[in-house]
């Protein structure tokens, strides 16, 4: 039954349909489909039988396999540790002090005459990734790999890569 709330200045209760069916024995779901739970099957059930219409035009690779098995994949012989460029230069350690270890480097960079060696090797780092170096000064890299952005980056600021 609706309510009057026009004191209120609210709206009035809203009729549910479900009132008006009360004595209707299915409720407006119909005598012979029946409203069921999951009357086609839950989630994806069926896509090879009463779906397979469905399946085979909107999903075609849906099922079956796909490209080759490896049966025993051992993910440690490809592993490869890298290091991105703007780390690079984390790489250079002089001594355990921090404060000794940033002034040394400082000066490093502020040298015109010296270029840093870095022997990626060392730190059993093998591949050198691309991004931003953090000071444009030139250096060497030695690494048994590097990415084309590393490299065209090292160049860019006069350095070298040596694949070792």
């Amino acid at each position: 039954a609706v309510v009057s709330t026009q004191s209120t200045g609210m709206p009035a209760h809203k009729v549910l349909k479900s009132r008006k069916l009360r004595g209707h024995v299915s409720h407006g779901h119909g005598r012979v489909g029946k409203h069921r739970k999951h009357s086609g099957g839950a989630g994806v059930a069926g896509g090879l039988k009463h779906l397979k219409t469905n399946f085979s035009k909107y999903h075609p690779d849906y099922f079956g396999k796909k490209g080759m098995n490896i049966f025993h994949r051992r993910k440690n012989a490809t592993f490869e540790k890298s290091v991105f460029l703007n780390k690079i230069w984390n790489l250079i350690q002089f001594s355990e002090d921090k404060i000794d270890n940033l002034t040394r480097k400082q000066e490093l960079i502020n040298n015109e005459e010296q270029v840093p060696v870095i022997d990626c090797r060392k730190f059993g780092i093998t591949k050198v990734l691309g991004g931003q170096l953090s000071c444009d000064k030139a250096i060497v890299v030695i690494a048994k790999s590097f990415s084309a952005p590393a490299v065209e980056e090292i160049e860019r600021v006069g350095g070298k890569c040596v694949i070792a």
